[in-house]
């Protein structure tokens, strides 16, 4: 599927906020500075719909763009460390939840994992709520560049078997492209059912 357009919608405080106009919708979650920003902009072939910051926490709110006028991605907040006030980090797990729990259009989420960094419970838990709320899930490497290839088959080794993940996990790079045309694909088969 090409994409022909792409454009933001809103951004949303939580689950009630949210677009209800039917259109299914793919998910990308993540610790915070996993790189979910430059990803889902290399996905789209676009450098700046989606906004990159250095600083971990600059997504707050759930964002939604639509793509084709057919589906939207959506940008959900960072998850872990992040340079905001606790009070605003303490609302996003319920935030996360609720989206993930009550949205029926919800096709998939696109969970990124850095290649570089250990897993921890944050993304333990995440995979544990797709899970209980039947939410397929799409696992993707970033700055899968960064590696050797020895160090990409252990860290894929470690994480896979740390987070009880037996799917495939797509290595990415948002710099190189590598991983985007597979990436690419899944999203497209899951938007079509498949």
């Amino acid at each position: 599927m090409k994409i022909l357009s792409a454009e933001f919608v809103i951004s949303a405080p939580g689950a009630k906020q949210c677009p209800i106009d039917g259109r299914p919708q793919i998910a990308f979650a993540g610790r915070s500075n996993v790189g979910k920003s430059s990803l889902i902009n290399a996905v789209l072939n676009r450098k700046h719909l989606v906004k990159t910051s250095a600083t971990p926490g600059k997504t707050q709110l759930i964002n939604f763009f639509v793509i084709n006028d057919q589906y939207y991605f959506v940008d959900l907040p960072g998850y872990g460390f992040a340079r905001v006030p606790r009070n605003v980090v303490d609302t996003w797990a319920p935030m996360l939840e609720e989206y993930l729990r009550d949205t029926h259009q919800l096709r998939a989420v696109v969970v990124l994992l850095d290649m570089r960094r250990e897993p921890d419970e944050r993304d333990a838990r995440m995979i544990a709520w797709l899970k209980h709320y039947n939410v397929p899930a799409v696992y993707v490497f970033t700055k899968a560049d960064k590696l050797s290839r020895q160090e990409f088959l252990r860290a894929e080794q470690k994480v896979g078997a740390g987070l009880g993940i037996t799917e495939r996990i797509i290595p990415t790079s948002a710099t190189s492209g590598l991983g985007l045309d597979e990436l690419r694909s899944r999203i497209f088969a899951l938007l079509a059912g498949r």
